[in-house]
């Protein structure tokens, strides 16, 4: 019988974006242990990165969010506006920023924190270019800490009526994600298989309008806000 050669792992296209160079270099030290990752290019602030983005089309951008000439929001949001395909993930210090925040409802692929594990920071790296994000418990208790310091009316009536239009079984799935659970806890939890999970996950996207399960959670959240 001839022997199966397996199928090559695709490689993830890298860009880094960070004022600081020390920065960049363990970044780049770190994800180059990966045979999979390939680092394409390096920004040193915003308006640079969002001219490499643009240039290069690389699968994931690892973004810091607070540099010169323009901030990693901005160019988030010029690099949603001229493409959907780059995964954009936030790099931060993560000190309850009000601008984490506004990246993940605006398109962010998620965030990681500065002092992220290396291990845990390539596996986010290919989680974001396969279009998936990750969020964990104690990252979503700062999310809801967070949000419940700025209570906003309007926020909160838009995601309980984004809320009220799912299944109770969606809703179920919704409020799970928004505790930071991954498919197969919430699997184990609902007593469904982990493909019902990933469909339920694939609606509430449509339903609530969201591109991410960091997005969904910010919509749970937002909707519990005590009035």
């Amino acid at each position: 019988m001839a022997e199966l050669t397996p199928e090559p792992t695709p490689t993830v296209r890298v860009v880094l974006a960070d004022d600081d160079t020390l920065v960049r270099t363990g970044l780049r030290l770190i994800l180059g242990g990966d045979r999979s990752i390939e680092i394409v290019g390096e920004a040193a602030d915003g308006l640079e990165a969002t001219e490499l983005v643009l240039r290069l089309r690389p699968d994931v951008v690892l973004m810091d969010i607070r540099m010169p000439r323009r901030d990693g929001l901005a160019a988030l949001e010029a690099i949603r506006a001229a493409t959907s395909d780059v995964k954009v993930v936030v790099l931060t210090t993560f000190d309850t920023d009000d601008l984490v925040l506004t990246a993940l409802r605006r398109g962010a692929a998620g965030f990681l924190l500065k002092d992220t594990a290396p291990a845990d920071l390539v596996a986010a790296v290919h989680l974001a270019a396969e279009g998936r994000s990750t969020l964990s418990p104690s990252v979503t208790d700062q999310l809801v800490a967070a949000v419940a310091r700025q209570p906003d009316d309007t926020r909160r009536q838009d995601a309980r009526r984004r809320l009220a239009g799912l299944t109770a079984r969606e809703h179920d799935v919704a409020l799970a994600v928004g505790r930071g659970l991954s498919n197969a806890e919430i699997a184990a939890e609902l007593f469904m298989g982990v493909a019902t999970v990933k469909t339920h996950i694939g609606r509430l996207f449509d339903k609530l309008g969201t591109e991410n399960r960091v997005q969904i959670a910010i919509c749970v959240h937002d909707a519990e806000v005590a009035g």
